[in-house]
């Protein structure tokens, strides 16, 4: 039977070339940011973002041909802050020593900005990934492969599905933690670097 073609979330109209221009997509993003963190989708549209950031309607068009590329701009920007951070982390002395930087740096990520996170966590799921987030999630399970790699954690019989099991669980975990309200970093940080290791260290 044929299949009904997937709805993609649609990606920016074009990429901003001057400075100027990247300046005017980063305002708008977070003003998309700041509508969505106060009232929620009920009163997220494109004209209330423009008025947000300060600009035309037809400036924010220039870029973005809708809501759901702005949520996807967002969602982009926020994954990649985490990213940095996991790339960062990557320089400490042992694997242990990471995944228990990159396990803090997710909870911390997911509380920074909790409301925003929950709704984009949602919007994550309702529409597939594009080429941008997909370039993401990629990155994520590359870093956990690296680490994976290190001396001191126990050798997986497949480390792509470990890496992905490993993603799953922190993501999982910590998205949990968010929608809970949960306001402890610490304590949400220990369980999952719990349930982490109890995986990589289990004999099944």
């Amino acid at each position: 039977m044929p299949q009904t073609p997937v709805q993609q979330r649609p990606p920016l109209r074009k990429a901003p070339r001057q400075a100027r221009s990247a300046e005017t997509v980063r305002v708008i993003v977070e003003a998309a940011a700041r509508i969505l963190e106060k009232g929620g989708l009920g009163g997220f549209t494109t004209n209330a973002v423009a008025e947000r950031a300060g600009v035309s309607i037809g400036s924010l068009y220039q870029y973005f041909p809708g809501k759901d590329a702005l949520i996807g701009a967002l969602i982009v920007r926020e994954t990649s802050l985490l990213i940095a951070d996991w790339e960062t982390s990557l320089a400490a002395p042992t694997g242990r020593a990471v995944l228990s930087r990159l396990i803090s740096s997710a909870v911390k990520h997911q509380l920074r900005r909790p409301g925003l996170a929950r709704l984009l966590d949602l919007e994550e799921a309702r529409l597939p990934f594009d080429a941008a987030t997909q370039n993401v999630t990629q990155r994520l399970r590359t870093i956990l492969l690296d680490v994976l790699s290190r001396s001191d954690i126990r050798h997986q019989l497949d480390p792509d599905v470990a890496a992905q099991d490993v993603l799953a669980i922190i993501k999982g975990m910590v998205d949990a933690g968010g929608e809970r309200g949960e306001l402890d970093q610490e304590n949400l940080g220990n369980r999952v670097s719990r349930a982490v290791h109890g995986y990589l260290d289990s004999d099944l």
